[in-house]
């Protein structure tokens, strides 16, 4: 007797053409390429502490489903850059990242899902009262978590071995929000 097929919870999800990709197709971000001989940069054409961070960060954040360069590295980078100069600015503003959180954990992209984890790390510790901002939604993005919680588990010898590179990466992140 066969069992019931897979549900496909883990399963990819297709992206959809994101905010992000179309403003900046449209040239619309304050944003260039920097070669550097480490890598590249932003070169921010305005001074980021000066950026309406209502209207930009949202933005950015809706960029963490992207996977092709520019488009990828211009979001990381200035999620990254805008987070590390934001200060007070960010607090006010985090209920509006929480639809392009969800948006990019729910296409359950390994790539996408890490991405995302790092930066909802780096936004807890970016401003003063972030992590307890965070908890009202919990509900809305900790569902995708569980799910990948429990990918990855082998049975040998009778001892469980999980993916660290998802699930202690996610269970940090979910105790930096609690601090």
């Amino acid at each position: 007797v066969r069992g019931p097929p897979p549900a496909g919870s883990v399963k990819q999800r297709p992206a959809k053409r994101t905010a992000f990709r179309k403003f900046y197709d449209r040239g619309d971000f304050p944003i260039a390429v920097q070669h550097e001989t480490v890598g590249n940069k932003i070169a921010w054409k305005v001074e980021i502490e000066k950026l309406d961070y209502h209207y930009f960060l949202p933005l950015f954040f809706d960029g963490l489903c992207e996977t092709e360069f520019p488009y990828e590295f211009f979001a990381r980078q200035g999620i990254h850059d805008m987070l590390e100069h934001g200060g007070n600015k960010i607090l006010p503003v985090v209920p509006q990242l929480i639809i392009p959180i969800k948006n990019a954990l729910n296409l359950r992209n390994r790539q996408i899902l890490c991405t995302t984890l790092k930066v909802i790390q780096h936004l807890v510790v970016s401003a003063e009262m972030v992590g307890e901002a965070l908890v009202p939604y919990y509900r809305q993005i900790l569902p995708v978590l569980s799910i990948f919680k429990h990918m990855n588990v082998e049975l040998g010898n009778g001892l469980e071995h999980k993916s660290l590179q998802l699930r202690e990466l996610g269970l940090f992140s979910l105790e930096k929000n609690r601090l």
